[in-house]
C-alpha cells in the first residue's frame, strides 16, 4: 500500500507514489505548462519513463491525465493508495500538525492565502482536484510552516506595533519546515544519537533557501519569516533587505506594490545580480571572469555565513551543520566557502570528503572537527507520505 503525494503549483503539479514504510518511490511525475498548448505530463514508474504532450486546460485535466498514465502503467490508485498527502505552504497560526482535509479545512487554507498569495491558492486547487479524482481515500494536508510553530516568542516576534501585528497575523512563520524536520531527524539517525541531545544548524539551499537552528529536535530559529522572501539570498528572491528600500522605490521610482513584489520575489537574488539563478551557470560565468557572477556568489556566501554565525551564538553549543537540497547537496564550493576559516570554532571541512558526489548521507568534516558537518539529501515527499500515513493509521 502506498501514499500519493501531491505538490500543486500555479502552472504545474508534482506527484509521487511513496511506500512510507520502506521509503521507496514507486512512481513520480510532473504535470507542467498547465493552460498552455504544449502542456506536458512526465511519469517515471520503476525506472521506465513515459511522456505525453498536449493542451492541458487546467489542473483537473492535468491530474486526470497523470492518473490515466499511472493506470496504464499498472498502478491502481483506488486499490493501492491508502491516503493522499498534500504539501501546503502556509498554515498560519491555525494549522501546525498534519490535518485530515474536509471542506472546512479547504476553506481555512484558502482563507490563509493573504499570507501566501503565490502558494496557497494553487495548493488549494490541487487539493480540490485530487479530492474529486480520489474521493474514497483520506486526504491529508502537511504544512511547510508547521515545524516552526513552536519558535520561541523572541524569535517569532517582529518589533512592530503589537496591535497591528495581532490584527494581521504578522509573525515569523518559517518555511521548508518539512525538509528541516526530516533532515534534522536524519542527522540524529545517521550519527546514531538521540535527537534530543543534538543542537544543529540545517541549511536548505535550493532555488529557495532557508536556514534553521534546531535544539534537541525543536526549531528555535529560522531565516524565512512572514513569507518565504526573508532570509538568505536565493535564486530569484532578495532575502533580507532594508524595508526602507520598499518605501524608497514607491516614492522615488513610482513602483506599485505589485511591481516591488515582482522585483523582490522574481528579479532579485542571484538572477537579479548576475542574470542566472542556476549555480552551474553561475560557476561557468565566474570561471569566464564575469564580475557580476562573482559578486552574486560572494553576496550569497556572505549572507549564508552571517546566518551560520548567528545560529551558532543563538544555540550556544553546536554539534552538527548539515547541507541539503539541490545546491546544498551538489555545490561543494558553496559548502567549503560557507565554512571556510572556522577552525577556531571547531569546524573543519575535509576537502576530499567534500568533493565526493553522492546521493547518500555523508560526513564531510575532518575526524578532528568538533562540529560534525554533513550532507543529507532531503526527501520532502517521503516526509509528507509518512506524516499522512501516521495520521491515517492512528485513526483506524
Amino acid at each position: 500500500m502506498s501514499i500519493l503525494v501531491v505538490n500543486s503549483g500555479s502552472s504545474s503539479v508534482k506527484f509521487q507514489l511513496v511506500d512510507p514504510g520502506s521509503g521507496e518511490s514507486l512512481a513520480n511525475g510532473l504535470v507542467e505548462r498547465i493552460g498552455e498548448s504544449d502542456g506536458r505530463v512526465e511519469l517515471d514508474h520503476r525506472g521506465e519513463t513515459s511522456e505525453r504532450t498536449q493542451h492541458i486546460e487546467d489542473h483537473g485535466a492535468g491530474l486526470a491525465l497523470a492518473f490515466e498514465m499511472l493506470a496504464d502503467a499498472g498502478v491502481g490508485l483506488d486499490s493501492d493508495v491508502t491516503a493522499v498527502g498534500h504539501r501546503v505552504v502556509h498554515g498560519g497560526t491555525v494549522f501546525y500538525r498534519p490535518t485530515i482535509i474536509d471542506d472546512a479545512v479547504v476553506q481555512q487554507i484558502s482563507d490563509l492565502s493573504a499570507l501566501a498569495p503565490l502558494h496557497n491558492p494553487p495548493n488549494v486547487l490541487g487539493i480540490e482536484v485530487a479530492r474529486k479524482q480520489l474521493p474514497n481515500v483520506p486526504h491529508v494536508a502537511v504544512f511547510d510552516t508547521a515545524f516552526f510553530h513552536s519558535l520561541p516568542d523572541a524569535a517569532a516576534t517582529y518589533a512592530i506595533d503589537a496591535t497591528v501585528a495581532a490584527e494581521h497575523d504578522i509573525r515569523r512563520y518559517g518555511f521548508h519546515g518539512t525538509s528541516h524536520r526530516y533532515v534534522s531527524e536524519q542527522v540524529a539517525q545517521f550519527l546514531g544519537r538521540d535527537l534530543a541531545e543534538i543542537d544543529q544548524i540545517v541549511l536548505h539551499l535550493g532555488n529557495g533557501a532557508s536556514a534553521s537552528a534546531v535544539a534537541g529536535g525543536r526549531a528555535v530559529d529560522t531565516s524565512m519569516g512572514l513569507t518565504p522572501l526573508e532570509g538568505l539570498v536565493m535564486g530569484t528572491r532578495s532575502g533580507d533587505i532594508d524595508p526602507g528600500v520598499i518605501m524608497h522605490l514607491r516614492r522615488s521610482a513610482g513602483m506599485s506594490v505589485d511591481d516591488i513584489d515582482a522585483l523582490l520575489n522574481r528579479r532579485s537574488g542571484l538572477i537579479g545580480l548576475s542574470g542566472v539563478n542556476d549555480f552551474r551557470q553561475l560557476q561557468e560565468r565566474i570561471d569566464d571572469g564575469d564580475a557580476s557572477a562573482r559578486l552574486a556568489y560572494d553576496v550569497y556566501i556572505h549572507r549564508l555565513r552571517k546566518y551560520i554565525g548567528a545560529y551558532m551564538i543563538g544555540l550556544g553549543r553546536l554539534d552538527a551543520i548539515t547541507f541539503t537540497a539541490g545546491v546544498g547537496e551538489n555545490a561543494a564550493a558553496v559548502r567549503a566557502d560557507a565554512l571556510a576559516s572556522l577552525q577556531g570554532f571547531g569546524i573543519e571541512i575535509d576537502p576530499e570528503r567534500n568533493a565526493v558526489r553522492s546521493k547518500q548521507a555523508r560526513v564531510i568534516s575532518t575526524d578532528s572537527s568538533k562540529v560534525t558537518v554533513l550532507v543529507v539529501p532531503t526527501n520532502e515527499e517521503l516526509a509528507i507520505a509518512r506524516a499522512a500515513d501516521d495520521l491515517v493509521s492512528a485513526g483506524d
